[in-house]
């Protein structure tokens, strides 16, 4: 989308031949998939991989990032610690399978997904624009297992861009180390991008929902860093001016210690019913899937665990391809 940063498009012009910059804003993936569909019938000699509808993103998050999350578990629980569970943003649905791996390890766990207030398609079929770049949404992603979801947590965007000042701005760190949090620590919060500090603040309402303590584990992902918005940085201190001390504490008190269980949604089954059956409109009216396909995600019992089942078969493919590639 032409709305995004432009370190995003600076990236990209270093690995593309050519961009394509579509109407709208983070939360207009329509449009993607409209120009799409043009490129397909086009009759250009190409291939289009869409990560909203391939389950190959969900296949690769389920095993690699799943695991990875469980390693990193067993090296930072303690004894009398509990794993509850995984937050992260829908977005394409792919980082949020891990969190199908994770409850088959710990099947007490929930699966938490978040989207931004201004946006919450999630929690009330809702639409709009918002400035959480990277988490796409005003649709349900095709490879969503939306029936292993147990939450929905909308976040405020203006919880996310004042934090990211928080976290990256002088007069911001030196409040934080004020505040008795090391300096060590607070050198490494540029890791934390737009998406990365909405799956933090979702962590955090979670774990107020649910009064958790000292030995409740909450898993969540730094799915991108500042490096891709200090654009957006110069153009928050050209409209608001430079950030000051007391800029700092009041973001830290109201959009961080200050998160509260606001737009929060506890999924009973009609509740993920609900969601699930916004995919038809996406993807069945529009985009080709069928009627059968999207009632076998809902009701056939073996629908995921059957993609799970497809790594072996895959990592072979994958072993022939790159020993006939060696060969060239």
């Amino acid at each position: 989308p032409e709305g995004m940063s432009q370190e995003r498009f600076d990236w990209l012009a270093t690995i593309a031949g050519e961009t394509i910059k579509t109407p709208g804003s983070e939360s207009n993936v329509k449009e993607i998939f409209d120009k799409c569909w043009e490129l397909r019938n086009s009759g250009q000699d190409l291939m289009i991989f869409n990560q909203f509808d391939e389950f190959g993103n969900y296949l690769w998050h389920y095993e690699v990032t799943g695991h990875a999350m469980v390693e990193a578990l067993e090296q930072v629980m303690g004894p009398n610690d509990v794993y509850r569970g995984l937050t992260s943003a829908t977005g394409s649905a792919g980082t949020i399978a891990s969190g199908d791996y994770l409850k088959q390890v710990f099947p007490t766990s929930k699966i938490v997904a978040s989207e931004a207030v201004q946006c919450p398609t999630l929690l009330h079929n809702g639409f709009g624009e918002h400035r959480i770049e990277g988490i796409g949404d005003k649709h349900v992603p095709w490879v969503h297992n939306v029936k292993n979801t147990d939450l929905v947590v909308a976040i405020d965007d203006n919880a996310v861009v004042n934090i990211s000042r928080l976290f990256n701005e002088p007069e911001g760190r030196k409040y934080l180390v004020k505040k008795g949090v090391p300096a060590e620590f607070v050198e490494q919060l540029d890791l934390l991008g737009f998406s990365g500090i909405s799956n933090v603040l979702t962590a955090i309402k979670f774990a107020k929902y649910y009064e958790m303590g000292e030995n409740d584990v909450v898993v969540t992902m730094l799915t991108d860093s500042m490096d891709l918005y200090q654009s957006r940085l110069k153009e928050m201190h050209a409209e608001f001016g430079a950030y000051t001390e007391v800029n700092a504490a009041a973001d830290h008190a109201r959009y961080l210690a200050g998160q509260t269980t606001d737009n929060m949604l506890e999924l009973r089954y009609p509740d993920r019913k609900r969601v699930h059956n916004l995919k038809y409109f996406t993807w069945v009216e529009q985009q080709g899937k069928t009627y059968e396909e999207i009632q076998a995600q809902w009701y056939q019992p073996d629908y995921w665990t059957n993609i799970q089942g497809q790594v072996g078969e895959i990592d072979e493919l994958i072993d022939a391809f790159n020993e006939r590639v060696a060969k060239i």
